[in-house]
């Protein structure tokens, strides 16, 4: 186990090189990590998408136990599934690394994409295909310099291509020392002028070809979904409202967009969190039902009056995943408040950041930790982050943010899954920019990855989305009904089932251990808050918890 942690405190220490900021499924945290089974193998894979397509991705494999003789990797599309994957391409050992594996693979398109990871060794042969999105955010610019140097030799290549097929219909017609006739004067001179005319053509229609690819390329970049959020009072009731835009979109070409094919991720179709801008005091995790194609609506609990983070989480059936952001004035409360979209919707109300203790009574408050320190939850029980107090964490450094659950008795607590998982967390830099849901098996999507498996299992050569979106969208409504109409239990036992890299022992009776560990590298400086949820008797609780993040030291 030791080991495993020291290797992954060396990948981590990479992944702020290697990642930029931009993300699709979580603002600001870039990359996809795995943590979790392979088979008889438990292994931690990181991949870092590039932000060019055409591009290349690094993918990094270490080894938590077995002995792993060879390790391949390759990209499969969601358009084409396995039978139009490439083939697999090994990753290299790292020298003087035992259990550390890494290369690249070529992304050729863009999209919802995975990387299939194949371990060969002691223990059989396994598979685990880990989802990644592949879009171009980028535009690569020629450094000066070089394009000199390449009109340059562009330009010499040319004036010799002229001057060789001028040469052709006269001096290479001859033998040595023979002078030119007149007449072959005037063909040198006319083969010349073609020649002339000829590449100028070739060169323009290279040009136009070259600027209208460039042009098509900056307009396919990728361009977030926008939501625009706002709270309607329903029969005196706070009711939040999104609804999508996806007119942008359709007037830039950069994709079709497929709001009508979305898939539940862990039993939801929508993860929405809302946090209270600047103060970071409140925060709630809610399940909108879906209203048509692109209105999602929720009713609010008691969160206080003020302007919120919106955050919302949605995935497609071809696996990509997207998050929905917006600000939005919520008023104070009025009505009840007591009225659920979801049974498992939950908020909480805790201390200012910056401002510790001061906050309002109300039966979700829970006070706000730090590394070290116990964090008491509503019931009694309590999570202690595991680690030294007022300790400083530092961007891009790899932490493994662990924490221990216990009862009121100070024993440990046993926890029950929740939304299919031991735990939940999100966390949210203070000015907005960082936002990333977060589970113990790491960063990525589980419908995104279910999709994909299932895709690899068709063997359908070119997957077309179904023709009739209100068939589909009918067939994911009744599922999600029928998760709803499930004992909690049951409900969860069929997500965990689904989910690859999850122990299987640890499913068997539904039981969890009571530490929860989160892989996670901060991305760059400032103050975090982290908002951990578990499940307990029934009830989802949240303890929140800051961290400070520095430079990164040389």
């Amino acid at each position: 186990m030791e080991s495993f942690r020291l290797k992954t405190i060396l990948l981590f220490s990479t992944l702020y090189i290697l990642t930029s900021t931009f993300s699709f499924a979580h603002i600001g945290s870039s990359g996809v990590l795995f943590q979790g089974q392979a088979g008889a193998y438990r292994v931690l894979v990181s991949l870092q998408p590039p932000d060019v397509i055409p591009g290349t991705a690094q993918v990094t494999v270490y080894l938590e136990n077995g002995n792993v003789k060879t390790v391949m990797a390759r990209p499969i599309y969601f358009r084409t599934g396995d039978e139009g994957a490439p083939s697999a391409d090994p990753l290299a050992s790292v020298p003087n690394q035992t259990g550390q594996f890494q290369g690249i693979v070529w992304l050729m398109g863009g999209g919802a994409t995975s990387v299939q990871i194949t371990l060969d060794g002691d223990s059989g042969k396994s598979e685990i295909v880990v989802p990644l999105v592949a879009i171009a955010t980028a535009q690569r610019e020629m450094p000066a310099g070089l394009g000199v140097l390449l009109s340059i030799l562009g330009l010499l290549l040319v004036v010799l291509l002229i001057t060789a097929i001028g040469a052709s219909a006269s001096d290479g017609l001859l033998k040595a020392g023979i002078p030119l006739t007149p007449k072959q004067r005037r063909a040198r001179w006319t083969n010349m002028g073609i020649a002339a005319v000829a590449c100028t053509a070739i060169l323009y229609g290279g040009s136009s070809w070259w600027n209208n690819w460039t042009d098509d390329y900056r307009q396919f970049m990728y361009k977030p979904l926008q939501g625009t959020g706002k709270i309607m009072n329903q029969n005196n009731e706070r009711v939040f409202q999104l609804k999508i835009d996806t007119l942008q979109l359709v007037q830039s070409r950069q994709r079709r967009t497929t709001l009508s094919y979305l898939i539940p991720d862990h039993g939801k179709l929508m993860h929405l969190f809302l946090v209270r801008q600047n103060t970071f005091d409140a925060f709630a995790h809610l399940h909108p039902e879906r209203r048509d194609t692109t209105t999602f609506e929720a009713y609010l609990p008691k969160l206080p009056a003020g302007k919120y983070l919106v955050y919302a989480d949605i995935v497609q059936r071809s696996g990509f995943t997207e998050t929905i952001t917006d600000t939005i004035e919520i008023p104070a409360v009025y009505g009840n408040a007591l009225l659920k979209t979801d049974p498992e919707d939950t908020y909480v109300v805790t201390d200012p950041l910056n401002n510790p203790k001061q906050i309002p009574i109300d039966e979700n408050v829970v006070i706000c930790g730090k590394p070290g320190t116990k964090t008491k939850l509503k019931d009694g029980s309590s999570i202690v982050w595991e680690g030294k107090p007022d300790v400083s964490f530092e961007a891009g450094k790899p932490y493994q943010l662990a924490f221990e659950v216990l009862d009121p008795a100070g024993k440990p607590a046993e926890l029950e899954p929740y939304l299919g998982m031991n735990g939940h967390a999100a966390i949210i830099k203070s000015d907005g920019s960082v936002y990333i849901h977060l589970h113990p098996v790491g960063t990525y999507s589980m419908a995104a990855q279910q999709s994909m498996q299932s895709r690899i299992a068709d063997t359908t050569r070119i997957y077309r989305l179904p023709t009739n979106t209100q068939v589909f969208r009918d067939s994911i409504d009744r599922y999600i009904a029928s998760l709803k109409a499930m004992t909690p239990a049951d409900r969860d036992r069929l997500l965990m089932a689904s989910m690859t890299g999850m122990d299987s022992q640890k499913m068997a009776g539904m039981k969890h251990e009571n530490r929860i560990v989160f892989p996670y590298a901060f991305p760059k400086p400032g103050q975090y808050r982290i908002f951990l949820q578990i499940k307990r008797n029934g009830q989802v609780l949240t303890g929140i918890f800051d961290a400070t993040v520095k430079a990164a030291s040389m």
